[in-house]
């Protein structure tokens, strides 16, 4: 199917991640040159703009003005920017209920899912107010959409991505006829570094349990349907909307 993406300009932020990766190999496939940007994983950034033909940039998308910079430096080199992915974030590792979750624990969670997409949406939509052009995809999750015990912290940051923050996003853009904001919820998606930490059959059948599909998803199946909702061809007609990519989900188990 064409897309109308090559030699389009895409940034994925957290793109050396293991769903930004396939995020970014699915833009370059489509031929599209792919801005892969980083925090702390340079190596992997590095070397995978040179297996692509990409570009790798460092920013701390946290503070604003770096958030500013990243676009500057994207329009200043590479001339244009016409799609942005949202997908930088952290998933806390240890879970604990709300009151055992320290205040300065949720704060970061905040800042660094809510607040660097917020910060990202808010550059990036300033580029394309000037352009009259752009497509913006947000990376959310299914936790934003059904909640995760233990991670309330997580949960209430990716839920605010894909609600409130969405909507008036969707709405903000509504007189540049030409821009558009979406976002995916991916749920349980098997990325490298899950392999790694090992998954059972015990933990595949709680996150299966409530899914029609009954199989986790991968991170090329996330990265297909940003790449289709990025598309003016394919989506030029879709704004403001969260597609799940979760095999049908309706919802977790309660431990």
């Amino acid at each position: 199917m064409e897309t109308g993406l090559d030699g389009k300009v895409v940034l994925v932020t957290g793109g050396a991640g293991g769903i930004g990766q396939s995020i970014c190999k699915a833009f370059s496939s489509e031929g599209a040159k792919v801005v892969i940007h980083y925090h702390e994983s340079e190596e992997s950034a590095i070397s995978l703009a040179r297996e692509l033909g990409g570009v790798a940039m460092g920013a701390d998308l946290r503070d604003p003005v770096a958030a500013n910079k990243l676009i500057s430096s994207i329009v200043a080199e590479l001339g244009s920017l016409d799609v942005c992915v949202a997908n930088a974030g952290s998933y806390p590792p240890i879970s604990k209920p709300l009151w055992e979750i320290e205040a300065s624990r949720w704060s970061d969670t905040m800042a660094s899912n809510l607040g660097v997409t917020v910060n990202t949406a808010r550059s990036f939509l300033s580029h394309a107010s000037g352009a009259r052009a752009g497509s913006m995809v947000m990376v959310g999750s299914t936790a934003g959409i059904y909640g995760e015990s233990g991670h309330s912290d997580y949960a209430a940051a990716k839920g605010a991505i894909t609600s409130g923050l969405l909507m008036s996003l969707k709405n903000d853009v509504s007189e540049l006829a030409g821009v558009r904001v979406n976002a995916v919820a991916p749920g349980w998606t098997v990325t490298p570094k899950k392999l790694e930490q090992g998954v059972d059959d015990e933990m595949v059948g709680r996150a299966t349990a409530t899914m029609s599909l009954k199989k986790l998803a991968t991170p090329e199946d996330v990265a297909r349907v940003v790449v289709m909702l990025s598309s003016d061809v394919v989506s030029g007609h879709v704004t403001g909307q969260v597609i799940e990519v979760a095999g049908g989900m309706e919802g977790r188990l309660i431990p």
